[in-house]
């Protein structure tokens, strides 16, 4: 245990060393952009700025993206639209989540980053997905870090691979009975391969309802209790929220949509386990707390809804389990592996 404790001590060091070593080494681009924004009206310190391993170096004011672009307008869910950005702004395909001026560049939101942890990497592959393809004939919008932006403006980043891909689907939606379905891991898996395997994912719910000629689906994804996360100083249990709408009469998604939902302690116990018609069931009714992260409207193929949804809800095969009724090939070999590895033990 001393020598964990140990080990622990030295790495904090060296991350200590390693951030004021690029913070001084990076000390005139630094005061450029303090010069820069002193410009602006807003008056930056040393305290403002960080060095982050897979980011680089930040800075960090509340709403300061608003403030030296206060031309950029979000709408009313409080997103903007990509369309505007990248004409504002550079878009580079092979630098995802970044949009490049002369003095910073803007950033994803940080919930599209690995375990909601703002400095984390981007969980593959959603925002990638985002920056590369075409929505010239959408309108789509996204949710940006307001709070930071990312100053020494060059191609250097820190990138993940990630062999996990969103699920194929070739259903006709049209012929999707309505109803809900509530999708878990297999039973007994134990708490590392549902980590490695699933992502923590304890469930994903699943809803489709039809109205006045429009077919509507919702997935909720709820994490293990061991994922939090911290919004304004609070703490909630992260629940992803997928909504779109296809339209029966021209047969293709009209509109999509992705959120956040922050649940209480006291609302995460109960509605993690029922489904969608919760609040219908009842007399306790939960309204979450929620963060709008994307949306798309138009003409939205069926394939580019899948391929988004399945991103979105990244290292999660309860989706692919859903459309494909198995999960992927290299999850079942690790859950056999594990399983043949326990029998093993247990001398079966």
């Amino acid at each position: 245990m001393d020598e964990l404790n140990e080990f622990q001590k030295r790495y904090l060091q060296q991350m200590k060393e390693e951030q004021e070593k690029e913070l001084t080494e990076n000390s005139e681009l630094i005061d450029s952009f303090k010069r820069y924004c002193n410009a602006k009206g807003l008056i930056l310190n040393d305290s403002n700025f960080k060095y982050i391993p897979p980011i680089g170096i930040v800075a960090y004011y509340p709403n300061i993206v608003g403030l030296i672009c206060n031309d950029l307008l979000a709408d009313k869910e409080g997103l903007l639209n990509f369309k505007t950005l990248s004409d504002r702004f550079e878009k580079r395909s092979f630098i995802s989540g970044y949009l490049y001026s002369k003095n910073f560049m803007l950033m994803a939101h940080p919930y599209f980053r690995r375990g909601f942890y703002e400095n984390s990497n981007f969980a593959p592959r959603f925002v990638d997905l985002f920056w590369k393809n075409d929505h010239s004939d959408l309108d789509a919008f996204i949710a940006i870090d307001s709070n930071r932006v990312h100053i020494n403006v060059d191609n250097r980043m820190y990138i993940e691979e990630d062999t996990w891909f969103g699920p194929k689907f070739n259903k006709d939606i049209s012929q999707i009975e309505d109803g809900i379905a509530h999708l878990r891991p297999s039973a007994g898996i134990d708490d590392f391969s549902l980590s490695f395997c699933f992502n923590d994912t304890y469930s994903l719910d699943i809803k489709w309802e039809t109205k006045n000629g429009v077919k509507s689906f919702q997935a909720e994804e709820f994490k293990t209790d061991k994922v939090k996360i911290k919004d304004n100083g609070i703490e909630y249990f992260p629940a992803r929220y997928i909504h779109a709408e296809f339209d029966l009469k021209k047969n293709i998604f009209r509109h999509f949509d992705g959120a956040i939902h922050f649940y209480s302690l006291e609302e995460y116990f109960n509605r993690r386990d029922c489904d969608f018609n919760y609040n219908a069931k009842n007399d306790y009714k939960i309204k979450t707390a929620s963060k709008k992260l994307f949306k798309f409207n138009g003409d939205i193929k069926v394939e580019t809804w899948i391929e988004y949804s399945g991103h979105f809800l990244t290292g999660n095969p309860l989706l692919i389990e859903y459309v494909e009724g198995k999960y992927p090939d290299r999850i079942t070999e690790i859950l056999e592996a594990v399983k043949k590895n326990k029998e093993n033990k247990n001398g079966c």
